[in-house]
């Protein structure tokens, strides 16, 4: 009998470790792994092989964000520059992944090989680590790094190049796993790092010298599980809280504390009951030119406290801002016993309060429009109305991302995702999102612009049974550049060379594919498709037209 440790193929050994860590899904693009694919089919992991390498990445992207584990995009060597580009929106949305793309052996480097690049400079913008891995021996250590650093502080992707142009000489290799644990991947997650005693003393203390206090929520509060004690926190102190676009959910969105989306991509409103406090606490968000509408909102004369995971980015745009390094949820917790009995000036939340109902009764009549073309602020109400008390919502960039910030309403336990900035990401993610939660209805909202990007990927939804709601903002065109160039005098014959296309019916090019189709030009169409669409068994697009110069909101900005 032989007691020595018996090699095993690296091939197994990853696809055990993937499995174990709870992955389901995992995005590929042929040619690449193929024997480790195989084993994780057979240990009941599912591998999406979508149209493009981008596709890929967004799914992963879409994944991650749903699930909070990493998502796991692989492409051969070939396709690598590819998949680099699908990590931009990653890279922006905190979000971690692990693209694992093949290269020639070093042999065949340096010496004209098929399509060779240099990977590392490929990944270098979007990622936080690029890496190789040329023996199995080296793959337990590298592969639980890379997981590491993806999940680490505020997660990013990273990057791994494997031996082969498909990863086969990595494959093919043994390796001894007796001295790793079983479950090395699962064991790794986010780390929860506590504040320091200090910074929230400090904190604290800027807080209570303040009168009308705000706060400020991003998309990392919602991907840390900050939203209960963000809300607790709300509550006690007597703060309204906006949100960044990516944070729209992450309290319902009709709460009397709840004063709607900050930003360029925000609300009139909200900008202004922001600009009105005199602290502005933020919590697990990029503190960019979006969501400050160009750094005006919060101003540079308003005190601010950070709180971020990041320690890099605290204090990084508004040197005044006090710094809390470490996890949101629990730097919430913390500064709620801090604050104790402390209350924010009531008469400041009232008016907070008067002001949203007057923008609400402001746009109702935009919500309840009729006739043709339809108002995008009507289809946003009707998505609102249709989607289940658990449903997620995948907004893609520019005026998608604009209008459902603004115009849908969300309830506690309902989801909202949007594009960092990448356009046509929305409906491969929303994919992604699905395959993390098949029992939760998922809804893309993109414009026509977006959906031509990824029109490919509806056999993908039929070939792996992933029965979303496609909603396409039809109005022929770039709407977003189209009002944008009116609103500067170009005239009309010159914007509809620049940002108009042809009439499509996408609800008869998913027919087409074998999926649902429903095309909307009334009013009275929409509650009876959106109904349909979210009962449905298989993917259905709804195609609703809507006008080409249709102009979303438009934030407020203080005088220069």
């Amino acid at each position: 009998m032989n007691d020595q440790p018996q090699p095993k193929k690296a091939s197994l050994w990853m696809a055990e470790q993937i499995a174990n860590a709870g992955v389901s899904h995992v995005f590929f693009l042929e040619a690449i792994l193929r024997d480790t694919l195989n084993e994780l089919r057979r240990l009941g992991v599912r591998t999406v092989l979508p149209h493009t390498e981008k596709a890929a990445a967004y799914m992963a992207d879409g994944y991650a964000r749903i699930s909070g584990k990493p998502g796991l995009c692989w492409a051969q060597s070939v396709g690598a520059a590819n998949l680099a580009a699908g990590l931009q929106d990653a890279w922006l949305a905190r979000t971690p992944l692990i693209a694992i793309t093949g290269r020639k052996p070093q042999a065949e480097q340096d010496r004209n090989a098929y399509q060779e690049i240099d990977h590392a400079k490929a990944f270098a913008a979007v990622t936080r680590h690029s890496g190789n891995v040329t023996r199995a021996a080296d793959l337990p250590r590298l592969l639980a790094n890379a997981w590491r650093t993806a999940l680490a502080g505020a997660p990013r992707p990273v990057h791994l190049d494997v031996a082969g142009l498909m990863a086969e000489f990595l494959e093919k290799e043994t390796l001894d796993d007796s001295a790793v644990p079983a479950d090395l991947l699962r064991n790794i997650q986010r780390p929860l790092l506590a504040p320091a005693d200090y910074q929230l003393q400090a904190a604290a203390a800027a807080v209570r010298g303040g009168r009308k206090v705000v706060i400020v929520a991003g998309s990392d509060a919602v991907v840390t599980g900050a939203g209960p004690a963000l809300c607790a926190l709300a509550r006690q102190i007597g703060a309204p809280v906006a949100t960044t676009v990516g944070a729209r959910a992450i309290l319902p969105t009709e709460d009397a504390l709840a004063i709607g989306t900050v930003g360029s991509y925000g609300m009139f409103v909200t900008n202004r009951i922001v600009h009105d406090a005199d602290v502005v606490l933020v919590v697990g968000a990029q503190l960019s030119d979006q969501n400050t509408h160009a750094w005006r909102i919060p101003a540079t004369h308003q005190a601010l406290v950070q709180i971020d995971a990041d320690p890099t980015e605290v204090g990084r745009v508004y040197p005044q801002a006090v710094p809390v390094v470490g996890d949101p949820r629990l730097a919430l917790e913390a500064l709620a016993n801090l604050l104790g009995d402390y209350r924010s000036d009531e008469a400041f939340g009232r008016q907070a309060t008067l002001a949203m109902a007057a923008w609400r009764q402001e746009v109702a009549p935009l919500r309840t429009a009729d006739g043709s073309p339809i108002r995008v602020e009507r289809l946003c109400a009707e998505i609102t109305r249709a989607l289940p008390h658990d449903g997620i919502v995948v907004a893609d960039t520019g005026y998608s991302a604009i209008w459902t910030s603004t115009h849908m309403e969300f309830t506690a336990g309902q989801g909202y995702l949007r594009a960092a900035g990448s356009l046509g990401w929305s409906f491969p993610a929303a994919l992604g999102a699905k395959c993390a939660a098949p029992d939760r209805k998922v809804v893309c909202f993109n414009g026509d612009g977006a959906f031509y990007y990824h029109l490919a990927e509806l056999e993908t939804a039929l070939r792996y049974d992933l029965p979303i709601t496609v909603v396409v903002n039809n109005n022929s065109g770039f709407g977003q550049d189209a009002c944008n160039m009116v609103a500067r005098g170009m005239p009309m014959e010159q914007v509809r060379e620049l940002a108009a296309f042809r009439s499509t019916d996408f609800a008869a090019i998913a027919r087409s594919f074998g999926a649902n189709g429903i095309r909307v030009t009334q009013t009275s169409q929409l509650r009876g498709a959106l109904d349909e669409a979210m009962n449905a068994d298989k993917v259905t697009v709804v195609d609703v037209a809507t006008d080409f110069l249709g102009r979303a909101p438009d934030p407020w900005a203080p005088a220069a």
